[in-house]
């Protein structure tokens, strides 16, 4: 069934680390290692910069009180989160990919700009948490330090080459860092006040608070990290059972549980910083770089201030990674389309160098933390259209058969989105409200602006919403057969193929020459050659003797192809290869072959898309010896 799957286009989520990981072990500590990872990943989104402006404005203004507004989105967290990844390991599918089977391609596309959106902004927070850290260190201009970030591009470029195991000990290892910054911070401050501290978890509102409140909520639950972590999950090697899954599901529920509330000490330890040494000092923080100014006198130590500054830019650059991440995530899962990671890095990372370094160079310093607020309103305007057709797929029997949430979790869950969505709303009413009242003359364009968007959102949302009850827009069930074209050339003389080569690459073009090469194999009776090459760090590496799940999941994938083909009474044979230059490969293994056709699929760009995509056709074809027949895709 997965080979059938893969037909359609459905490839792997995060192709270069998809399995990669081996989770048999026999001792359960082993285990637990092996599945721990993907949460810490997406924990980072949850500490990010815009995160520390609210906890730092909530503790300086309100000390201990709003405590349980992070208990209570760390709660919500964990269930959207445990959520994302039951998604991912059951279906073997990221909640883009899940989007893009379930609704019209018009929907997928403007939910995939939505996300875009989402994440440069997400990325905005961090370009100026970054520069905000660099001026905190080493008194770098914020100017400047908007543009160096645009530089991390290259370390991201590194880090893909690595491995998903060693991007994720970098992000622990950055995390650590955070945590025991500000551990230190509260050991300077004097420690804090237990009694008080365990008042802050009772609910308490008021007109004073509330806002600060929103703004806490709309912070912590991210959007792109529901998608991130139902491909992250798929990393680890899990096995097709229901009982692996299962398995799979309890030791990531886990990983969940501990990587957020870590999380949650972060957030908490920079609540709790700010009442400790603001609040009781009656001294209101609304910025970053005045609560760092400000911890140097008030500590009685200059290292304080350093300290702060560390943790900060730990905090840009270990999201840094994962929004990359989900940018490739989003791209391949709703279009089908797949950028080199490097380019992906750079436009993503452009689109928020760009608006913060005109805030920078026009509003100076204090505009720098009005673009965080905005980021957080724009995530905030998102998160609605991730966190609904969550809910409804993993609800969804059809999609995740006895995986379907229970009725107490899907209430739960509800219960959750309705919260998250109506604070958030809340949120984006007084933000809008705010700039309206400083729009002057300029007031009423802005109304002719946001008025047509928010009712277009609002339209959406509705209809996803709907979706599940009408018929016509319920899952579509797979296709579980090759279509072969009819022959148009039967009555010409036509050239004799014994040996037909069909390179695959697990994406959409594999479709459209299967389909062709498996008609000229019925007219000729010819036997196919189906072959992978893997170019996966292990197999770069290791060649030949790897055996990963990235390696393990290429053969079974052509074994799937291969019984299908077989069924059609199509003999086949299958090979795996390990290169880092899959061209060269091809044209080794038709050296040994000897075919008499070459069957390959392609995208159908080129020039300057050769870059975004890559091309294997046009280096290959010349120095292959038999013909080369070139497809298009059919997705």
């Amino acid at each position: 069934m997965e080979g059938n799957l893969r037909l359609q286009g459905v490839a792997a989520s995060l192709p270069e680390v998809h399995g990669t990981i081996a989770t048999q072990h026999s001792s359960v500590w082993k285990r637990m290692l092996a599945f721990a990872g993907p949460a810490y990943l997406v924990s980072v989104g949850y500490m990010d910069p815009g995160n520390w402006a609210t906890d730092l404005e909530g503790g300086a203004r309100f000390g201990y009180n709003l405590i349980w507004v992070l208990v209570a989105s760390n709660l919500m967290a964990i269930l959207l989160q445990t959520l994302s990844a039951r998604l991912g390991i059951v279906t073997q599918r990221d909640l883009a990919q899940a989007c893009r089977e379930s609704y019209p391609k018009l929907v997928s596309y403007v939910l995939w700009v939505l996300c875009e959106i989402a994440i440069a902004a997400c990325d905005l927070a961090e370009v100026l948490g970054a520069a905000i850290a660099l001026n905190l260190l080493f008194h770098l201009p914020l100017l400047i330090g908007v543009l160096v970030t645009a530089g991390d591009t290259l370390l991201i470029l590194w880090f893909t080459k690595v491995g998903i195991r060693f991007i994720e000990s970098v992000v622990l290892a950055l995390i650590a860092t955070i945590a025991v910054c500000f551990a230190i911070e509260i050991w300077w401050a004097g420690g804090t006040d237990l009694v008080p501290l365990l008042n802050g978890l009772i609910p308490r509102l008021n007109d004073r608070s509330l806002y600060v409140a929103i703004g806490i909520l709309g912070a912590t639950v991210m959007p792109h990290n529901l998608y991130l972590h139902s491909a992250l999950v798929q990393t680890r090697r899990i096995g097709t059972t229901s009982e692996e899954k299962q398995t799979a599901c309890r030791y990531n529920l886990l990983d969940s549980s501990i990587a957020l509330n870590g999380a949650l000490f972060v957030n908490a330890a920079i609540l709790v910083l700010a009442a400790t040494v603001f609040f009781k000092r009656g001294i209101v923080v609304t910025e970053i770089q005045q609560a760092h100014l400000l911890l140097a006198p008030l500590l009685g130590t200059g290292a304080a201030g350093i300290v702060f500054g560390v943790a900060l830019l730990c905090s840009g650059q270990s999201s840094t990674l994962t929004g990359t991440m989900a940018g490739q995530i989003v791209m391949e899962g709703f279009l089908n389309f797949r950028m080199r990671p490097w380019l992906r890095r750079l436009v993503t990372r452009t689109l928020a160098v760009i608006p913060a370094a005109i805030t920078v160079y026009i509003a100076g310093d204090h505009g720098t933390y009005e673009l965080l607020i905005l980021s957080q309103v724009i995530l905030s305007l998102q998160l609605p259209f991730a966190v609904i057709p969550l809910i409804q797929f993993t609800s969804s029997r059809e999609r995740m058969g006895t995986f379907a949430n229970r009725m107490w979790v899907v209430t739960l869950a509800w219960i959750s989105a309705a919260i998250i969505l109506g604070l958030n709303i809340r949120l984006i009413y007084q933000a809008l409200a705010e700039w309206l009242a400083k729009a002057g003359p300029n007031r009423l364009w802005i109304i002719l602006l946001i008025t047509p968007v928010i009712s277009a959102l609002a339209v959406l949302l509705a209809w996803m919403i709907a979706a599940p009850l009408i018929p016509s827009l319920r899952r579509r069930s797979n296709r579980s057969s090759i279509e072969l074209p009819q022959s148009v050339a039967s009555g010409l003389r036509e050239p004799v193929y014994r040996k037909i080569l069909v390179p695959l690459d697990h994406t959409a073009k594999d479709r459209a020459a299967i389909s062709h090469a498996t008609a000229m194999a019925r007219l000729h009776g010819a036997k196919l050659y189906l072959l992978h090459v893997e170019e996966g760090v292990t197999s770069q590496v290791y060649g030949a003797l790897a055996s990963t799940a990235e390696v393990e999941a290429g053969r079974e994938y052509l074994m799937g192809i291969s019984e299908a083909l077989q069924k059609l009474g199509v003999p086949t044979e299958i090979a795996v290869r390990h290169s880092r230059d899959p061209e060269s490969e091809i044209v080794r293994y038709a050296e040994e072959v000897q075919p008499d056709l070459v069957v390959m699929g392609a995208h159908g760009h080129t020039g300057l898309k050769d870059i975004v995509f890559g091309s294997t056709i046009n280096s290959a074809r010349h120095r292959l010896t038999p013909p080369v027949l070139v497809v298009r895709s059919e997705a």
